[in-house]
């Protein structure tokens, strides 16, 4: 997006359910975009996609050569995170958990609430004012409201029984 509102493109891809792809899937999709020469910055809802296929935040800066900003609406419960890391993925729970620990929150307030951020490629009050300038009409990032919707009907689609030809 062109901030605050102009939608320039939309890129789909796909990762596997708590695997070890998301970052190499965002970097390879976002460098084979033709929309990555005008991006100034990635934003990223979150760090963990498809379950526990978690975004190493660093590796994506450093893949596109562009600051990338982690944004969630509440503080992670880490002690859950950890518990559920170490129960369903023992062998990598080192890696991932260090994923997890390497995105060092902050908070953003947007209109008297909070949201939590994460950076790599840029600092702190950068990253704010990147989470400012994309606000839309809501509390949350324009381009992240508008991807969710995008995803969501993509995986409505994906889930819908078969239509029988008429």
């Amino acid at each position: 997006m062109s901030l605050p509102d102009l939608v320039e493109g939309i890129e789909l891809g796909w990762v596997t359910v708590d695997g070890n792809d998301a970052t190499a899937c965002a970097s390879d999709l976002l460098r084979n975009s033709p929309f990555l020469a005008g991006a100034r910055a990635i934003l990223v809802d979150g760090i963990a996609v498809a379950g526990f296929n978690l975004l190493d935040l660093s590796a994506l800066s450093r893949a596109l050569d562009r600051p990338v900003v982690s944004v969630t609406s509440r503080a992670p419960d880490l002690a859950r995170i950890r518990s559920a890391l170490r129960t369903y993925f023992p062998k990598e729970f080192r890696r991932r958990w260090g994923l997890v620990r390497a995105s060092r929150l902050f908070p953003v307030s947007v209109g008297g609430r909070s949201l939590w951020a994460s950076a790599s490629g840029c600092g702190r009050e950068e990253a704010r004012a990147l989470l400012l300038r994309s606000m839309g009409r809501g509390r949350w990032p324009e381009p992240l409201r508008l991807a969710h919707l995008v995803g969501h009907a993509v995986g409505t689609v994906a889930r819908a029984p078969a239509r029988p030809n008429r």
